[in-house]
């Protein structure tokens, strides 16, 4: 059975690398049909606030791997 700290561990990593994926999803759907998505007049600033959010999760994965990491 595995470690209470391994299971927190999986699940911060796990939930990270999800929240990375939606975020590309979302740059995708910019990139490809911008045309379709009313609400968001500036794209680049909706794209830039997506990669935002990939750096952030991306730090969180680095510094869990750096200091916490067994």
């Amino acid at each position: 059975m595995a470690s209470q700290r391994a299971l927190l561990m999986k699940a911060l990593t796990v939930h990270a690398h999800g929240e990375i994926e939606m975020c590309r999803a979302n740059i995708e759907v910019y990139l490809n049909a911008s045309v379709g998505i009313g609400e968001h007049s500036d794209i680049t600033g909706a794209i830039a606030q997506e990669l935002d959010k990939i750096a952030r999760y991306e730090d969180q994965i680095t510094v869990l791997d750096k200091y916490f990491k067994a």
